[in-house]
């Protein structure tokens, strides 16, 4: 089964939130819907930024590392990234 890394923000705060999920779609709406407590607190709903992976234990492999960084300027520096290699910021 397929997993995701996936980068929310909050533009107002200029907060990120960094998850894994085996369903993005789903996992965007849960964290729209208000129903995922950090990201209703912090107001992060904007996704900006996802990796595919094979599984989901990669993508939490993935997460782990990226929070273990603890680093807004590298998570801005893979968003824009992201960004500059396909003219958006997530990815295709």
């Amino acid at each position: 089964m397929k997993g995701w890394l996936y980068i929310l923000n909050n533009p107002t705060e200029n907060r990120y939130y960094i998850g894994s999920t085996n369903n993005l779609s789903k996992r965007k709406s849960q964290h729209k819907a208000g129903s995922t407590r950090t990201t209703r607190v912090l107001g992060t709903t904007e996704l900006v930024y996802f990796e595919e992976f094979d599984d989901i234990i990669e993508a939490r492999k993935r997460e782990r590392k990226l929070k273990s960084y603890k680093s807004k300027k590298y998570i801005e520096w893979l968003i824009s990234r992201a960004a500059s290699s396909t003219g958006r910021a997530i990815p295709s």
